[in-house]
C-alpha cells in the first residue's frame, strides 16, 4: 500500500479548494534503496547500470483507492542497483514530484541481466476511511485519486457551506439524496470562492490543509422571518448554491447539536473551518 506525499496532498486540496492543481498525463515508478519518506527527501534511487524509472497505469478509483493495472517492466539492468526497499510514483521520467511512496513486500537486488518487474495489482494509493465523525466523501477521495493518477477529468467544484440535521458518512454522495439539509425558512447554502477575489474565501493550501479566511455567515439575527429551524447536527462542503449537488466533505462532530431561534446569528468564524488531509 502506498501513501500520498506532501506534495501530493497539497495537489488534491489545491484542486478541490483553490484551482490550481497541475495536471499529471503519465505516472512513472521509481524505485529507491532507502524510505522515500513523505516529503522525498529520503528518496534515493540507482544510478547507471541501466536504471530508468518505468510507467505505470492504475484502474479506476474504488474503495478510496486506485490500484495498478497492468504489469511495470523496468529496463534490464547491466550491473548492480543496489538493495531496492521501496517504489515511489513520480510525475515525470526524470525529477519531476513524488506522488505516493510505499515499501516492497521484499527487498530486490537487482544484478546484470536482470530485468525488474511489479506484477499487476502490487502497487496501490490509499486515502483511508474518514474517523473522528468527518472527513472527504468517496465521491471527492475518487474523483481527485483518478484525477491524479488516471488523468481523468475533474473541474475544480464551486464550494458552499450547507448545514444538515442528520450526520453524515463517506458513502453519501448526493444532495438531496443523501443528506438532510435544513429547510427552515430563510436557510440558504453559503458560497466560499476558490480564491476567486470574493469573500468568503478559502486560505492557500500548507502542510496540506486550508481554512476559511473570512466569517461564513449562514444566517444574521436580522435575517430571520419565521422561526422554525430544526436542530443542527452537522455541516457539509457541497458543490452547488441549491437542489442537486455533490458532496465533498462533512463534519458531524464540530457542531454543536442546537436549533438556532429567532434572532440568533449562525456563522463559522474565521478559521472554524479547518480542512486538512494527511
Amino acid at each position: 500500500m502506498g501513501s500520498l506525499s506532501n506534495y501530493a496532498e497539497n495537489e488534491f486540496m489545491d484542486h478541490l479548494f483553490n484551482g490550481v492543481a497541475t495536471s499529471i498525463t503519465t505516472v512513472y515508478v521509481a524505485l529507491s534503496t532507502a524510505d522515500p519518506l513523505d516529503d522525498a527527501t529520503g528518496l534515493t534511487e540507482p544510478v547507471g547500470n541501466g536504471y530508468a524509472r518505468a510507467t505505470i497505469t492504475f484502474g479506476a478509483a474504488a474503495t478510496r483507492r486506485v490500484t495498478q493495472n497492468a504489469e511495470v517492466v523496468f529496463p534490464q539492468a547491466t550491473g548492480a542497483w543496489g538493495t531496492i526497499t521501496h517504489w515511489a510514483l513520480m510525475d515525470a521520467l526524470t525529477g519531476g514530484n513524488m506522488l505516493a511512496h510505499g515499501a516492497l513486500d521484499s527487498s530486490i537486488s537487482p544484478v546484470s541481466g536482470n530485468t525488474p518487474r511489479i506484477a499487476s495489482a502490487e502497487i496501490y494509493v490509499q486515502i483511508n476511511a474518514s474517523t473522528g465523525g468527518a472527513g472527504f466523501t468517496d465521491y471527492a477521495v475518487h474523483s481527485m485519486l483518478d484525477l491524479m493518477f488516471r488523468n481523468q477529468t475533474f473541474s475544480t467544484p464551486d464550494t458552499y457551506i450547507a448545514i444538515a440535521t442528520a450526520t453524515l458518512s463517506d458513502s453519501d454522495e448526493d444532495t438531496p439524496a443523501d443528506i438532510t439539509e435544513e429547510n427552515g425558512t430563510d436557510y440558504a447554502r453559503k458560497r466560499v470562492y476558490a480564491n476567486t477575489g470574493g469573500t468568503p474565501d478559502w486560505s492557500a493550501t500548507s502542510g496540506g490543509a486550508i481554512s476559511n479566511t473570512d466569517i461564513i455567515l449562514m444566517i444574521d439575527s436580522g435575517d430571520w422571518t419565521v422561526d422554525d429551524w430544526d436542530t443542527m447536527t452537522s455541516c457539509a462542503i457541497v458543490t452547488a448554491i441549491s437542489g442537486a449537488a455533490k458532496i465533498l466533505a462533512y463534519d458531524n462532530n464540530n457542531i454543536v447539536d442546537q436549533r438556532p431561534r429567532f434572532g440568533d446569528i449562525v456563522r463559522f468564524n474565521i478559521g472554524d473551518f479547518d480542512i486538512s488531509l494527511s
